[in-house]
């Protein structure tokens, strides 16, 4: 089933960002390089960008699916727009789209063994 089980915030400073986050909330976080931080509970999960590869400007709310493809094509048959085409990342793959009423969004499926 579908379902957000990630949000992911744009940042300039990912250290600090963590850090405060980590200090407000006692969350814990994975470095993914310099520019990617997140959580990795299982839960609703928390990703810092900083990357200048797939900058986002707000908050991204992420939606985990079983079959990336499909998906992307249910996005674009309901009347999506696609602003990111698929891209691989540490962990999986995933695309990123606009909703008819302007929503951004992303969408993902979990590859433990992707880049």
């Amino acid at each position: 089933m579908a379902r957000i089980s990630y949000l992911e915030l744009p940042s300039k400073n990912v250290a600090g960002t963590r850090d405060f986050y980590a200090r407000a909330f006692d969350w814990q976080f994975t470095d993914f390089g310099p520019d990617y931080a997140a959580t990795t509970t299982g839960d609703t999960d928390l990703g810092i960008n900083g990357s200048t590869d797939h900058v986002i400007e707000q908050l991204l709310p992420i939606i985990e699916v079983q079959d990336l493809e499909a998906a992307l094509e249910a996005v674009k048959a309901a009347g999506g727009e696609i602003v990111v085409p698929i891209f691989s990342f540490p962990g999986g793959r995933r695309f990123h789209f606009r909703d008819p009423a302007g929503n951004g969004l992303g969408v993902f499926v979990n590859e433990p063994d992707a880049e």
